[in-house]
């Protein structure tokens, strides 16, 4: 079944065409990928199926009592109501409900014709199950769920939105549209404004939606398990091909190279007109043959080849010599207010390392990379940097530092003089500025030109040691793969973060994992990481001193950089060193304490709602037995014959069956709190 069909779509600005002539349909349940660079229509083509973009041709067609929900890329307009208040208002049709169950019960109380009670009564009856349903499909606990999953807690649910920020409303509108299950689902780069333990858990969940969705994502994994077939924006038009995006790239390579075989011949064939008519051009006899030949030039529909997709494409120079430890940061402790997010924290990075900083959102990883830089200066505690240091820091609000008067050639050129105007020019193209694109003002650029002209200025002076802050955001998918392909040939020092899992899977040699102040480090990349969590989470803590576990908190500073003098004896000692084992035994003892901790926190709240589902089904089994007095009486010829005995016998039917309902609900509640809370147990090892 069709939901969404597209037909002769036409747009364009001014001399731009987004679309000539576009088709396609979206079947139930389809799971469509949308790419293309930066620019090329993707937002657009959204925006028009919203209805938010009006067409100059073509007409969309929607199947009768289609749902439909966006996420674009920024929301200008929030709501101010709570949280959890605004997910569950996210869903249109309950309070119809339940006005109309409150105008049939009104009218009931008042009327006094038996046949229209009756009819009033069944009335009731059918909007009740419809509530039932409804309240069934769109629980609280499922709207907690998936604020929660999206990296909510339960002291934000009753926050309203105007004390959050812009990424964390983006992820409360992104929560509704979840939570509305929508026929067909419009995500304009989701991930965008999410850590990456809520891009995996937003994997995870669209992976089991079951309606329809179109999807624009730089994060080539988190596209490829997503989708069955892509929407490609190509030199000719918009194209349609079944399968991942893995899948499209052979299939139209394989186009590709059908149409550069076509091209060929073509360019074969017009050479040889071409030639004729300059050979025979002054020749009266061959007159007809030459106009022939012209008029077929004039006529010829030059076939179209992507040579080469407009994408980034550059390497890093060479860098200069750097000591064994570029940069390390001691005893860090970082308070802005009442917030803390680091106290003691120690780390180092090694010549020649790429590592991948990730944590939830608020965790503290920006800030992190801000010490290192030396833009943010620590609450106490120093960051020290190795022999021959040349720092760059790419900041994840990069266009911030950009001059908005200046041409995009001056800003690049501007951060070394000393290089010539062509190599300047050079770089710039690299990054898909060409010709007199260089001189367009900064103010005038898209979010995904301002991210390439900050690429570009770290280009012409990468220095040796690079930071950098979710360097994908505001890419497009080919764009992201070209960098990640650049960085790998990078032969500096490389720290960075983001959530584009396979941006991180591409490039990183080492994890720091950013969690409550303390970081962790695993040598591989974030698959392997993932993999191994998932492997510590299955198996119990052994009793016994084992090998020293794979993931352990970085040594003290003093440790890693042997030619500091240890500093003077004080509460927190760095300069001894510790052995290796022990040092291992000590962060298993932290382990052991934190998932005792975590176990004996799950175990009262497991008890509390065990208690609370308890007394919930002794008050329906209370009611139920209310009920089933009321159905006899109700049943009671005599009571049918008086009627306004028989009103008042059915008003408390219906009082009772309505409490009995919100009885239900909250014993269900607690009960699924219950099984959550069970299955948490179960996962966590054996108390030590």
């Amino acid at each position: 079944m069709s939901l969404l069909t597209a037909d002769n779509l036409c747009l364009a600005f001014g001399p731009r065409t987004i679309l000539q002539g576009a088709g396609f349909m979206v079947a139930a349940g389809e799971r469509v990928g949308v790419i293309g660079p930066n620019g090329s229509g993707k937002s657009t083509l959204f925006r028009i199926i919203a209805g938010r973009q009006p067409l100059d041709d073509g007409r969309l067609h929607f199947a009768r009592g289609l749902s439909l929900g966006y996420l674009p890329q920024d929301i200008l307009e929030f709501g101010d109501g709570p949280l959890l208040a605004t997910t569950l208002a996210a869903v249109p049709g309950k309070s119809d409900l339940e006005d109309r169950l409150r105008q049939a019960e009104d009218e009931l109380h008042d009327c006094e014709d038996h046949d229209r009670q009756m009819e009033l009564a069944q009335r009731i009856a059918d909007l009740h199950l419809h509530l039932d349903r409804f309240e069934q499909e769109f629980s609280p606990y499922e709207a907690e769920r998936i604020l929660m999953g999206l990296g909510f807690r339960e002291r934000d649910f009753a926050r309203p939105l105007t004390e959050f920020s812009g990424g964390w409303k983006m992820r409360a509108a992104l929560a509704g549209l979840l939570f509305k299950k929508p026929d067909v689902l419009l995500l304009d780069e989701p991930t965008n404004h999410l850590d990456v333990p809520s891009v995996e858990w937003l994997d995870e969940f669209l992976r089991q939606f079951k309606n329809a969705m179109l999807l624009i994502s730089h994060d080539r994994e988190f596209l490829d398990r997503q989708i069955r077939r892509v929407l490609s924006f190509e030199v000719e038009g918009l194209r349609s091909y079944s399968g991942d995006y893995d899948e499209y790239r052979r299939l139209r390579e394989a186009e590709l190279e059908v149409r550069r075989a076509a091209r060929r011949n073509q360019d074969a064939e017009v050479r040889q007109a071409e030639h004729f008519i300059r050979r025979f051009r002054a020749n009266a006899s061959k007159a007809r043959q030459v106009q022939s030949r012209k008029k077929m030039l004039e006529k010829i529909d030059v076939i179209a080849v992507d040579h080469e997709r407009a994408t980034m494409d550059f390497r890093f120079p060479p860098t200069a010599h750097v000591g064994k430890l570029p940069v390390a940061v001691h005893e860090i402790t970082q308070r802005f207010g009442d917030l803390q997010l680091y106290d003691g924290l120690s780390a180092a990075v090694v010549r020649g390392e790429r590592i991948a900083l990730i944590g939830r959102n608020g965790a503290g990883k920006t800030t992190l990379l801000r010490i290192m830089s030396g833009e943010l200066p620590p609450t106490a505690g120093r960051v020290e940097y190795g022999a021959n240091v040349e720092l760059r820091y790419y900041a994840q609000h990069h266009s911030e530092g950009l001059r908005r008067e200046r041409s995009i050639l001056d800003e690049v050129w501007g951060v070394n003089p000393a290089m010539t105007r062509t190599d300047v020019r050079t770089i710039c193209g690299s990054f898909l500025f060409r010709g007199d694109e260089v001189d367009k003002p900064i103010g005038v650029l898209s979010g995904g030109e301002l991210a390439r002209v900050s690429l570009a200025r770290i280009l012409v002076k990468p220095g040796n040691l690079l930071l950098m802050d979710e360097p994908t955001n505001h890419l497009d998918l080919f764009s992201a793969e070209a960098l990640a392909e650049a960085l790998t040939s990078y032969d500096g020092t490389l720290v960075f973060v983001s959530h584009n899992k396979a941006f991180i899977n591409r490039l990183a040699t080492k994890i720091w994992d950013l969690e409550n102040g303390q970081l962790e480090e695993f040598p591989g990349n974030l698959e392997e990481y993932l993999h191994h969590l998932k492997l510590v989470q299955r198996r119990p803590e052994p009793r016994t001193p084992a090998a020293p576990d794979t993931v352990k908190r970085p040594a003290p500073l003093a440790n890693l950089l042997p030619e500091t003098p240890a500093p003077k004896a004080g509460p927190r000692p760095a300069a001894p060193t510790v052995d290796d084992a022990k040092d291992d035994n000590k962060a298993r003892f932290e382990e052991r304490k934190r998932l005792n901790r975590e176990r004996g926190r799950i175990e009262r709240q497991l008890d509390d709602a065990q208690r609370q589902a308890a007394a919930y089904e002794t008050k329906v089994a209370g009611r139920e037995a209310e009920k089933a007095t009321l159905e006899r009486a109700l049943s009671d010829p005599e009571a049918y014959a008086d009627s306004a005995k028989y009103s008042r016998l059915l008003r408390a039917y219906q009082e009772v069956q309505d409490e009995i309902e919100a009885l239900t609900a909250r014993w269900t509640e607690f009960q699924e709190k219950t099984e959550r809370l069970q299955a948490q147990l179960e996962k966590l090892p054996a108390p030590t």
